[in-house]
């Protein structure tokens, strides 16, 4: 079942990638108090996510916290080091928090796992944004199959 607005995300591990290196971040935790602006990607370093999303939020990071956003989070199905290392690439600095769900237990618990083993990448997660407020989601934006519309850091933008 996928995860709808007003629902909690669910208590899995995620690991964030710092500079010091593969954190393990309950979510519970992660966003416990915030308002965080949460976007996922279905990899790192592949087109649209490298040419658009993440730069995307990377420039609008102070207009989102300018509109009550604490925190901004990436989250991709691959590893903590591949997240860093697209971090750096895409010079994110501390503005985002970069969450790998290497497993993907927290894409199949909130429903929107995809699969892209057509195109060599197993089990990855749809391409969405969402705001959570305490845990809980009030706004979210699933994009269509191929689609780069809905979950544009400038829509979300729209949307606070």
């Amino acid at each position: 079942m996928t995860i709808k607005v007003g629902d909690k995300l669910p208590s899995v591990t995620l690991t964030e990638a710092t500079a010091e290196g593969p954190k393990p971040v309950k979510s519970d935790d992660f966003f416990k108090g915030k308002r965080v602006a949460l976007f996922a990607v279905p990899g790192a370093f592949t087109p649209t996510c490298s040419a658009k999303h993440l730069p995307g939020f990377k420039l609008s990071a102070h207009d989102l916290k300018g509109k009550g956003v604490d925190a901004i989070a990436c989250l991709s199905v691959n590893d903590a080091f591949v997240m860093r290392a697209w971090a750096e690439d895409q010079a994110v600095g501390d503005d985002i928090a970069m969450l790998a769900d290497g497993s993907g237990d927290f894409t199949k618990a909130i429903g929107l796992e995809m699969d892209a083993t057509g195109f060599g990448m197993g089990k990855r997660s749809q391409r969405y944004s969402m705001i959570v407020e305490d845990g809980v989601v009030t706004t979210l934006n699933v994009e269509a199959p191929g689609e780069f519309k809905v979950s544009a850091a400038d829509h979300m933008l729209t949307q606070l």
